[in-house]
């Protein structure tokens, strides 16, 4: 439609008229839209950067618990080595459909034995508060009792803080680098013991 304003033809825009089946089309086309935006975030996320993971089973007692929901950073390996005493998540090395969850103790270089149920890490014994029991050999596993490792570069030897009802390095073997996943770094789940997860400090840290 056209308007004459002070000798000057002015274009004048009409409102479109739009059934209500187009009204409701292009409602549906926009929550689409929404939901594809926020599924490429969540996958990007998933992916790249964390992931949520549900704890099964009792192997690290009594830091974590059976059916415990936690927050696994995927970023920090990327930037840095693991550190002693961190929590990660880690493919299993039987089935790489499986992941477990396992705390840091040998790095590459450390030399590590387990003697009379203890862990000597560099001929010294290591002090571990998150336990309360002993760490038993497994066995036929891959550490024998007395047994001095030394680990290889980009290898890592874990273990799970209920020492007799894990399945870990002492039996399986050294980690490689790249099957470690990522850091626990975050339990949501239950809400009583949500926080988040403190690596504990080491003399050689």
């Amino acid at each position: 439609m056209e308007q004459w304003s002070q000798g000057k033809k002015v274009e004048v825009d009409q409102p479109v008229y739009k059934s209500p089946i187009v009204r409701v089309v292009d409602f549906l086309f926009d929550i689409l839209q929404q939901v594809a935006l926020g599924g490429a975030f969540f996958v990007v996320f998933y992916i790249y950067i964390a992931q949520p993971n549900m704890i099964r089973g009792s192997s690290m007692l009594p830091t974590f618990k059976d059916k415990e929901y936690i927050l696994t950073d995927k970023i920090t390996y990327k930037l840095r080595s693991p550190v002693r005493g961190e929590v990660v998540i880690l493919q299993s090395p039987t089935n790489a459909d499986i992941d477990f969850i396992k705390r840091v103790i040998g790095l590459p270089g450390d030399t590590i034995s387990i003697s009379d149920g203890k862990v000597y890490l560099n001929g010294k014994q290591l002090m571990e508060p998150y336990i309360s029991v002993y760490t038993p050999i497994i066995p036929e596993g891959y550490l024998k009792d007395g047994d001095n490792i030394l680990i290889p570069q980009r290898s890592y030897f874990v273990l799970g803080d209920n020492r007799p009802g894990s399945s870990d390095s002492r039996e399986y073997g050294l980690v490689p680098s790249e099957h470690i996943i990522g850091r626990v770094v975050f339990r949501y789940f239950p809400i009583a013991r949500a926080g988040f997860i403190t690596t504990p400090v080491f003399a050689d840290n």
